[in-house]
């Protein structure tokens, strides 16, 4: 199921980069992640050096066991959950293999990372964002010369999607639409909210996973609202879910709603 690399998508990415003069983005944040390697982590610590030149490094969790096709030639740099000789938190060491890369391929001159989007995105087991905390910023401070925000150029890159990247969110918004059918046609009165959520999210990952012989992993992530709860939002549904696109992929969230007025 592996797509092609994006060619068009990650050069406009590195002539944005030209431009700011910027030696390497480091980036940890599932959805940009993704973007610029086609990898979903699975628990919200992994981080990825993008350089202006040459190919990219990915440091993943240990316990992944399958990376996309896409990477098996590239620099993949492993890091433990659980390490009996470091007893910190496992983002930490993601940090220092992050740091290690750039000092090894001489990428410290002016850096680029997410200095004002802590959460955006999930990863792909717990379905919550995973947010740094004041050391990681700071640790790129010290061995840097100089550390920009790169979220505005990500997200400049972002806002021109490419053909491949319109094929993926057709792809998502097919799964989301079949999804929505199904739960119309199979809620009833005095179901729970969990049920009606359950059911969403059982049916993308039941048939998202290898959909049309495309999709990698496809998970949703429900948010259910129902009755009286509803009435601080004024707005004229009896459910709402709210899913993050299966792994096709493109940013942000498909909203589909089911009710009456």
């Amino acid at each position: 199921m592996a797509w092609p690399t994006d060619i068009a998508k990650l050069s406009r990415v590195r002539a944005l980069m030209k431009e700011q003069d910027l030696d390497a983005l480091v980036v940890r944040a599932p959805d940009n992640v993704v973007y610029l390697s086609n990898y979903w982590c699975m628990k919200g610590y992994d981080a990825l050096v993008f350089p202006r030149e040459g190919e990219s490094t990915l440091i993943a969790l240990e316990r992944t066991r399958r990376c996309p096709a896409q990477l098996v030639d590239k620099d993949i740099r492993l890091f433990k959950g659980y390490d009996e000789k470091d007893p910190r938190p496992p983002q930490y060491r993601s940090l220092d293999s992050a740091i290690d890369v750039l000092k090894e391929r001489s990428l410290t001159r002016k850096i680029g990372i997410e200095l004002n989007m802590g959460t955006q995105s999930a990863d792909r087991m717990v379905g919550e964002p995973t947010t740094p905390t004041q050391i990681f910023f700071d640790s790129f401070r010290k061995v840097a010369g100089e550390v920009l925000d790169a979220t505005p150029l990500l997200n400049e890159a972002r806002s021109m999607k490419t053909l491949q990247e319109i094929e993926r969110m057709s792809l998502a918004n097919e799964l989301a639409a079949l999804a929505m059918e199904h739960v119309h046609d199979h809620i009833r009165p005095g179901m729970k909210e969990s049920e009606v959520g359950a059911m969403y999210e059982g049916f993308v990952h039941g048939l998202g996973v290898g959909y049309k012989g495309k999709v990698e992993m496809a998970r949703a992530f429900t948010l259910v609202w129902s009755g009286k709860e509803l009435r601080p939002l004024r707005l004229p549904v009896t459910a709402l879910f709210r899913s993050t696109s299966p792994r096709c992929w493109k940013s942000g969230y498909v909203w589909t709603a089911i009710g009456r007025t």
